[in-house]
């Protein structure tokens, strides 16, 4: 029984080592650390007693809201989309399915699971979701004879961009030294000798594709690339081109790109870019297919100049990207960013425990046993190891520092997200790799094709 943790817990744990097997007082145990916020401590009740009853649907959907609070998306997905299958997913968790797939590229499945819960249950509403997914509520994606209007006046624009001046550069990144150095043989030493390249022909700039699990630190590289080459910074979210009236999302499309080309050097980012260019052979709808033809135009620098503007994306399932999207002076540069290896992890780990209370903490030891880690994951440990030792520090009524073995504690019971990302993607590599695309996950993967 731990003397960290408040007095009703300790009650629940006490009463459970007389009664390990009662269901119904490790659900409440676990419902109690969920409200508390102590995500991992959840999961570990639910996973214990989904042991005993392996069908409760109730117990399942808590799994799942456990998994998504630690952002663990694809564990959260594989819970419930088994539910939903057996046709056993409560109306909870349905909501908790629609917010789950908000959160990867599956905005129009989204939608549609949101939509179907309203008409059967409206009291689930939920504000949240209904301005994230406005642009696929209004639009229903099984009425294709009815496409949605522009409304007559002015019609909504889309926002200006934030511009930024990344002071960051690769030393701030910790690890990914082979990511890093494609990425200058790709991209910063043409841009520092523009003035060779185009003495040759070569255009300066261009598009590049970074893939891998999510939370492995795409975005913070593509940050420090700008920070690099010295160049502004637009990252474009889907609320930034995306829009519910047909031929806007065009419209802002073209607009993003403008403003990147007027404050050249610049870098263009787009994250989860598979929402944007998803294969055109998967899209029902005109309006969706428009925006990717769109984009292909925008990259190609059709009716403009795109000298000096490089555009990096991001995706978690580059087999989603239409295929077109990788032809040359497109995204023809991809390179896969992998978890964090053993020396950044303990970077990671170390920038983490920076100005927090912690005693001689050994990194290496730590990141020794966080194989298969994303940072995002880093981060979780360093949180729940956190929540323990803010209980002890408000008890003491002072500060209690954190220590290797606190950080050791937290690795037992935070799982590696990265693990479901690669049983996905190492079919993909098997099985869909004709062009040698995946190779470099075979490759991390220790196996050949």
């Amino acid at each position: 029984m731990s003397q960290e943790e408040p007095e009703e817990i300790q009650a629940l744990r006490q009463a459970l080592s007389f009664s390990p097997e009662n269901v119904t007082l490790r659900q409440h145990l676990g419902s109690r650390l969920l409200k508390l916020g102590r995500f991992a401590a959840a999961e570990v009740e639910f996973r214990e007693a989904l042991k005993w009853e392996s069908n409760n649907s109730e117990l399942n959907v808590l799994l799942a809201e456990a998994y998504f609070q630690q952002r663990k998306h694809s564990e959260s997905l594989v819970v419930l989309e088994s539910l939903e299958r057996a046709g056993k997913l409560p109306p909870p968790g349905r909501l908790l399915f629609a917010r789950v797939l908000s959160q990867t590229t599956e905005l129009m499945q989204a939608a549609k699971v949101y939509r179907d819960l309203l008409d059967d249950h409206p009291d689930f509403r939920d504000e949240a979701l209904d301005e994230e997914l406005a642009p696929f509520l209004m639009d229903d994606p099984d009425d294709e004879d009815e496409p949605m209007r522009l409304p007559a006046g002015e019609i909504p624009g889309a926002g200006y961009l934030e511009t930024e001046a990344p002071d960051m550069t690769f030393k701030d990144v910790g690890g990914m030294d082979d990511v890093k150095e494609q990425i200058r043989m790709k991209v910063i030493h043409p841009m520092a000798n523009a003035e060779l390249f185009k003495a040759y022909g070569k255009s300066v700039g261009g598009g590049i594709l970074l893939y891998g699990p999510p939370g492995c630190g795409k975005t913070l590289l593509a940050r420090a690339t700008a920070g690099e080459v010295k160049a502004s910074f637009m990252a474009v979210g889907l609320h930034d081109v995306l829009d519910m009236w047909i031929g806007q999302s065009e419209k802002n499309l073209h607009e993003v790109f403008s403003q990147a080309r007027m404050h050249a050097p610049s870098v263009l980012f787009f994250d989860e870019v598979d929402a944007l260019g998803a294969s055109r052979s998967d899209l029902k709808q005109s309006a969706g297919r428009n925006t990717i033809n769109q984009f292909l135009s925008e990259l190609d620098g059709i009716d403009s100049d795109n000298n000096g503007l490089l555009i990096l994306a991001a995706t978690n399932a580059p087999w989603h990207l239409d295929s077109a999207f990788r032809r040359p002076g497109r995204f023809d540069r991809i390179i896969f960013v992998p978890p964090p290896d053993l020396p950044a992890r303990a970077a990671i780990l170390e920038v983490m425990v920076r100005n927090k209370p912690a005693d001689r903490i050994d990194f290496e030891a730590v990141a020794k046993k966080t194989d298969g880690f994303s940072g995002a994951d880093l981060k979780g440990l360093i949180d729940d190891a956190i929540e323990a030792k803010l209980e002890e520090a408000m008890k003491k009524g002072d500060l209690v520092p954190l220590t290797t073995k606190d950080l050791l504690k937290a690795a037992k019971r935070i799982k590696p997200s990265t693990r479901e990302w690669f049983s996905t993607a190492k079919n993909y590599a098997l099985y869909a790799n004709q062009s040698g695309l995946y190779d470099d996950i075979l490759e991390h993967l220790k196996m050949k094709r």
